[in-house]
């Protein structure tokens, strides 16, 4: 199903909020953090929140958003919401998440 032009051009641009959630210094942690911080630069530009929330340090956070597995990634704006888990590596993976890219383009 594609995204009508319409819905796309508000998507590019619309602010986004999202939240990394990930363990203390681990490596995928590390790599989540770096690979969504280069897709945010390049595809979101000044359009975006980032916050990087670690699960050791902030655990009720994690427990109130029901965070089972890190890294992951939260989309909460724009609607709706999604949810990535991995270290964001995938790059067609995470556009298709962020609503950044449409289903078979």
């Amino acid at each position: 199903m594609k995204t009508p032009p319409r819905k796309m051009s508000r998507l590019r641009q619309s602010k986004y909020l999202l939240r990394l959630y990930v363990s203390r210094s681990t490596l995928k942690s590390k790599v989540a953090v770096e690979n969504i911080q280069r897709v945010c630069e390049e595809h979101l530009q000044g359009r975006y929140n980032l916050e990087v929330i670690d699960i050791h340090d902030q655990a009720g956070l994690a427990r109130d958003e029901q965070i089972i597995a890190v890294p992951t990634l939260i989309k909460r704006l724009p609607l709706p919401l999604q949810r990535l888990v991995g270290d964001m590596s995938d790059l067609d993976r995470v556009l298709l998440g962020l609503d950044l890219k449409v289903r078979g383009s």
